[in-house]
């Protein structure tokens, strides 16, 4: 039992670690070298114990880093100890058979020190734009083991006490096709972590460790119950749910069975995913993907808005076999790890739809939505990489539509890159980012709409597009109909077109466009129950035609009908 502490001095303390948490995304946001960092915001910063398990996290970033920090400190705890960590040292992580995740996802943490003992960790993980290897951007399924996707770093002392080990650092700068973005994001990361180094020590000089322990112990037992009362509100019973990839990006004929299964006992919940698809011979792997799964959707059900801390998920078991594309055995490449988790979120919300029918929400689009464009400039002959990510729509929900242009699940704090910033750094230009006419699944609240993002080459270049969930549709809830599916199609200067979904190293002239449709969220109930006010104002705003009105809702519009 936590020894008792008072309740303000528990609030300041608790709060403490919420602000070191954001303080250090502050300070990676603004000095960071990359657009994934500093705009996109693929990155997350936390506090972690001397366990491993997780005090704090902010609150931006990637929804898939979620409490996952722990298992890359603890690696180095092991292999240190305690006692084999000094004041100045810098570890970096992004070891595939510990973290789980594709190897640009890059782990920077630092010991914090109290009268000489380590009291806790100052972590984040950012995204380098390039870790070196066969792979380059986003999209590639060219590899298929890790040895292919570049360096890894297994809790390896970048600074020790201090020093600079200048032989790792000359690696990275030798390996890499970016080695100035990448090192200059390793220096912000450091950077960030400083900080919360400080922070500690000033915190630990105003409340002794034993308070502080107690501080953090009571945190996350206030957290775990809170979560399993909102469990304990969901009938008993096993949920179940079944969907499916397009496919692997190599044998384009076979989806990907994703199969989940959702135990509620009491107050614990148990995600299961027996029966899923067994690894492939591509990067659609991930080592840790499965938990991030659970984790997402586990907190978005119980704890939505609450800090993220250990105890939150306390009563989340999970049953995750190995050699699955969940849980994949080395030496797996799992460059794309992060491809089937909005569908495995989905499917876990899915299955608990009838214990939860007035909670869940219809599908969402279901895809990471990213896309790569690479080559040299031909103005400099600078190397370059354009990446960025895209929205669209939601689903449809209980008391609400959907909302459109959004990230999926798995990225919704993130942004894509400003299109005037993409403009001025890369040699394209974009012709429209706007709304997907009729995306949207239709019902008494219809889902979010997606939207149409278009580049035209000005110079050759070449292209990985990736999309998934073109077949496994964005569906409805109670009676919704579901969404539109990802496509991609490129436009050739010479009149041609072409439906891509999956494929690498697509080489592109210049006049060439390639547009991105995102996918839209499934709605939901019974279309004839939407308020026709309602349905009127998306026509007239063009985000519905006459036609899937008339389809869907039985309503005439335009010329004689009802809106004229």
């Amino acid at each position: 039992m936590t020894r008792n502490v008072h309740p303000i001095t528990l609030e300041v303390v608790r709060s403490a670690f919420v602000a070191y948490s954001e303080e250090m995304a502050t300070a990676l946001c603004r000095s960071a070298h990359n657009l994934m960092i500093y705009e996109v915001r693929d990155f997350c910063c936390g506090l972690v114990d001397t366990r491993g398990d997780l005090i704090s996290q902010n609150a931006g970033g990637l929804p898939i880093f979620l409490a996952d920090l722990g298992v890359a400190v603890k690696d180095g705890i092991d292999r240190y100890g305690l006692d084999g960590f000094s004041p100045g040292d810098v570890i970096i992580m992004n070891h595939a058979g510990v973290c789980g995740q594709h190897l640009n996802n890059v782990v920077i943490y630092t010991p914090c020190f109290h009268d000489g003992e380590v009291v806790a960790f100052a972590a984040n993980r950012a995204h380098w734009v390039d870790v070196g290897g066969t792979r380059i951007g986003f999209g590639s399924y060219e590899s298929y083991e890790i040895f292919q996707e570049g360096l890894q770093f297994r809790s390896l002392k970048i600074y020790d006490a201090g020093k600079r080990n200048d032989a790792i650092w000359q690696i990275i700068e030798d390996n890499l096709r970016f080695p100035d973005s990448s090192l200059g994001d390793l220096r912000a990361q450091i950077a960030s972590c400083n900080i919360a180094e400080r922070r500690m020590a000033e915190l630990y000089n105003r409340y002794d460790a034993e308070t502080i322990r107690a501080c953090i112990e009571t945190t996350w037992e206030r957290s775990e119950a809170a979560a399993r009362e909102v469990i304990a509100g969901i009938a008993d019973g096993a949920y179940e749910a079944e969907g499916c990839l397009d496919n692997d990006g190599v044998d384009l004929d076979t989806p990907l069975v994703i199969k989940v299964k959702v135990t509620i006992k009491g107050s614990r919940m148990t995600i299961d995913y027996t029966g899923t698809n067994p690894q492939v011979r591509s990067p659609l792997n991930s080592g840790s993907g499965g938990l991030a799964a659970a984790r997402i959707a586990f907190k978005s059900l119980t704890l939505p808005n609450a800090p993220v801390n250990e105890g939150c998920f306390r009563p989340l078991d999970l049953i995750s076999p190995e050699g699955t594309i969940l849980n994949a055995k080395p030496p797996a490449a799992i460059g794309l790890w992060s491809i089937a988790l909005p569908t495995v979120i989905d499917l876990i919300l899915k299955a608990l739809a009838p214990a939860l029918p007035d909670v869940i929400p219809a599908a969402h689009k279901g895809d990471m939505g990213g896309c790569s464009f690479y080559g040299y400039r031909e103005d400099d002959g600078s190397r370059f990489l354009l990446m960025n990510i895209m929205g669209g729509g939601w689903g449809g929900r209980p008391d609400r539509d959907g909302e459109s242009a959004a990230m999926s699940v798995c990225q919704s704090d993130v942004r894509n890159v400003p299109v005037e910033v993409q403009e001025m750094t890369y040699p394209f230009f974009i012709e429209c980012h706007k709304y997907r006419p009729d995306s949207a699944g239709s019902g008494r609240y219809r889902g979010g709409f997606g939207v149409e993002i278009r580049y035209r080459c000005i110079q050759d270049t070449t292209a990985n597009i990736n999309f998934d969930r073109s077949v496994d549709v964005p569906w409805g809830l109670h009676g919704g109909t579901s969404g539109a599916v990802n496509e991609a199609v490129v436009y050739f200067r010479d009149g041609r077109e072409e439906r891509v979904l999956k494929q690498t190293n697509i080489p592109l002239r210049a006049g060439d466009c390639v547009s991105f449709f995102t996918g839209g969220g499934g709605g939901f109930g019974d279309p004839g129950e939407r308020d026709e006010d309602a349905i009127l104002a998306d026509y007239e705003t063009g985000l519905l035609t006459g036609a899937k009105i008339k389809r869907d809702y039985g309503l005439s519009v335009g010329v004689g009908g009802t809106g004229s």
